[in-house]
């Protein structure tokens, strides 16, 4: 790709961005949310068309305006947001557009055996059916490596793949990339973990600001020295200092007998004020369930959750919120906004009552103020408030979704996945946001599948498994063989 250029209304999203890619290598490319990565693979996916520049595959200068050209030309696009069909399951959904047919009909047969080998590959053992809708979001996300594993694609973009899998599910992953980089597929890796670079990247391309900033051999760039191309700055990767909530801090969040078949059962714990507790486990134990049980988006079928010793109604999130409880979901775009409304229309919309007038108008002056305060705090990056939600990177629209919760009086904040594509800067900010919270006298509830994320924020560590919680640990007997043994099952 050479000089491509990308521009949007209000943003330019990519000047003069030029990378290359050898057969059987990994090039990871990293950046803060917003630094053009996306838009760049889009681009070499036909899913956006470049303003400038140039692509070439084995030398030959090709034009792609669709992601259909994309396909023959042997590129395959792992998207960070899922591009499944929710009604159809993971056979169909793997086989959409490519369907084998006979006489005019899909042969459901050979699409059933296409997805059982895509999937065996995996190493896992999926539904097949039943609508992907029905399945956990690593599942989902398996079943989009497995779209593009099916189609013997031999340029693989994958927009960070693992961020919603298991320890287990990536080290599967992992193989399988080695495996085609042997085969002499080449391989576009994004990613904010850290952690991933030294074990899957031949080489590492930074970007920042729509533009490359630096590309060095793997071996040759430091996770210190990723950070600072990333974000112009020295910035400390380490997990912030957490206060200890006082001994005698009142109960906050206390949930009694929690029930929600078929994925919760019996689950009971408290949070004070001022305490972090983190449910880890794998994925598919219930953990998000539980969450979005003791939040109203889902009904309960038994138990008791009180805040502040006042019960809250099952199933009631308009309750829930005017209770004070603040849910920022793992899926930010089915659950988390409005992708056809503004900055400003999505952050004021948990708490619209505080923005009318005494015509029972929306003031939309005092909304544009409190979200510009918000712009500010979170350091979110859009041209203004009346961007379009959908026009934001993944990061940025995480951002809109904290904004909105952050704006009301929350005194309990239920975190399901609040880092999943989350650049290491924003990260920073999100832990720091998380901290002055507790200190603040909030209860938290953070659901991470990031194991040092959980063991690095939380007081406490509550192990899900099968709907139920299987073991608490303090900070300072937490480790991850002792959480994984739990949760895998292999310690009682």
């Amino acid at each position: 790709m050479r000089g491509i250029g990308k521009s949007f209304p209000g943003v330019r999203a990519l000047s003069d961005v030029s990378l290359t890619l050898s057969a059987g290598e990994v090039l990871v490319l990293v950046g803060e949310n917003g630094a053009g990565k996306s838009t760049l693979m889009k681009i070499l996916a036909g899913a956006l068309q470049a303003d400038e520049g140039e692509i070439f595959i084995e030398g030959r200068p090709v034009r792609i305006a669709t992601p259909q050209e994309a396909q023959h030309l042997g590129i395959g696009m792992i998207y960070q947001e899922f591009t499944l069909v929710p009604q159809l399951p993971a056979p169909a959904n793997i086989a959409l557009g490519v369907e084998p047919t006979r006489a005019g009909l899909i042969e459901t047969g050979a699409v059933r055996a296409r997805a059982e080998r895509a999937l065996g590959e995996l190493g896992l053992e999926i539904p097949l059916d039943v609508p992907v809708s029905h399945l956990s979001i690593g599942q989902q996300q398996l079943v989009e490596i497995a779209k593009v594993l099916a189609r013997s694609a031999r340029i693989i973009v994958m927009d960070e793949p693992t961020a919603a899998l298991s320890d287990r599910e990536i080290e599967r992953l992992f193989e399988i990339v080695r495996r085609l980089r042997a085969g002499g597929a080449g391989i576009i890796y994004i990613s904010h973990r850290m952690e991933e670079l030294s074990r899957i990247a031949d080489r590492i391309t930074v970007m920042r600001d729509g533009k490359v900033v630096e590309t060095r051999n793997a071996a040759e760039f430091s996770a210190d020295e990723i950070i600072r191309a990333m974000v112009g700055r020295r910035l400390d990767a380490h997990f912030p200092e957490l206060a200890k909530p006082a001994p005698d801090a009142p109960i906050r969040l206390d949930v009694r007998g929690l029930t929600r078949a078929p994925a919760v059962h019996d689950v009971s714990f408290s949070v004070r004020s001022g305490e972090i507790v983190a449910l880890a486990g794998l994925i598919g134990a219930g953990r998000t369930e539980i969450v979005r049980a003791i939040a109203g988006a889902d009904p309960r079928d038994g138990g008791d959750v009180r805040i502040d010793g006042a019960a809250l109604p099952a199933g009631d999130i308009g309750g829930a919120i005017a209770a004070g409880v603040a849910f920022i979901t793992e899926d930010r775009k089915a659950q988390g906004l409005v992708l056809g409304m503004t900055v400003r229309e999505n952050v004021t919309l948990a708490h619209l009552a505080d923005f009318v007038d005494r015509d029972l108008l929306i003031d939309a002056a005092r909304e544009r103020a409190a979200t510009e305060k918000m712009i500010g705090e979170l350091r979110i990056r859009t041209p203004g408030t009346e961007q379009l939600a959908r026009n934001l990177s993944g990061g940025t629209q995480q951002k809109v979704v904290l904004a909105k919760w952050l704006l009301g009086n929350a005194r309990v904040f239920l975190f399901d996945e609040p880092t999943r594509g989350i650049d290491v800067g924003a990260k920073a900010e999100i832990y720091k946001i998380m901290l002055e919270l507790a200190q603040r006298g909030a209860a938290i509830v953070m659901v991470s599948s990031d194991l040092p994320e959980a063991l690095g924020m939380a007081h406490r560590i509550l192990v899900v498994r099968g709907g139920r919680i299987a073991a608490e640990f303090a900070r300072a007997d937490a480790t991850p063989d002792k959480v994984i043994a739990v949760a895998t099952g292999a310690a009682a």
